[in-house]
């Protein structure tokens, strides 16, 4: 079963600082659908650390939300929550974090196993061995005894084709493709306006 993000872009008033400002601080410009339509459970493992398989090190997990999240957000999260009771995961992350990510890093694992069965698609991460629940159904892969010595391969076992080869960066889930770069962009030009501090993304999941 797939997991759902609801997210939305937030910009801090330029004048909140001021004495006679007298509204909330922070306010809601977008939901980031339709920028980001996808649900890639990589993705939001990476950032939020929801379903996080490959152990990423998530950027920004379990913040919840802001303690001064717009009221629009806010109570479409109470509203959301009201409807499902599998809402979870609220967290944000500021636009500075994001600008400054290190998109070569990838997740604690040390690769991935892809079991081609269509209409089925199946992956197994792999640590310093190889995983039992594939060994048991699929035999030890025969690109080497243990993960540790192997070395990148394809092949056919019992009418499936399997593929073993290193886990994904950051880039890959997150930069050109991803839908990730849209909502990236957005930001970007917005952090002109506000500053980098000033834009964040708040998001939940169900």
């Amino acid at each position: 079963m797939g997991t759902d993000i609801y997210g939305f872009v937030e910009v801090r008033h330029p004048f909140a600082d001021e004495d006679w400002y007298e509204w909330e601080p922070w306010v809601c410009l977008m939901p980031i659908s339709p920028l980001y339509l996808n649900d890639d459970d990589d993705a939001f493992a990476c950032l939020f650390g929801v379903r996080n398989w490959l152990r990423w090190e998530p950027v920004a997990a379990e913040r919840g939300l802001p303690a001064d999240v717009s009221s629009a957000v806010g109570g479409s999260h109470e509203k959301d929550g009201r409807l499902d009771s599998a809402v979870h995961g609220a967290s944000w992350v500021s636009w500075a974090e994001l600008r400054d990510l290190d998109m070569s890093v990838v997740p604690l694992a040390r690769g991935l196993l892809r079991v081609e069965d269509p209409p089925l698609l199946r992956r197994f991460r792999v640590d310093d061995e190889w995983p039992g629940a594939f060994v048991e159904k699929y035999g030890v892969p025969p690109v080497g005894a243990s993960p540790v010595e192997a070395s990148p391969g394809r092949w056919d076992a019992g009418g499936v084709t399997v593929e073993y080869g290193p886990v994904t960066t950051r880039h890959d889930v997150l930069g050109p493709g991803t839908g990730w770069e849209h909502v990236f962009a957005v930001m970007r030009a917005l952090g002109q306006r506000f500053g980098d501090d000033g834009v964040r993304l708040v998001v939940w999941f169900d």
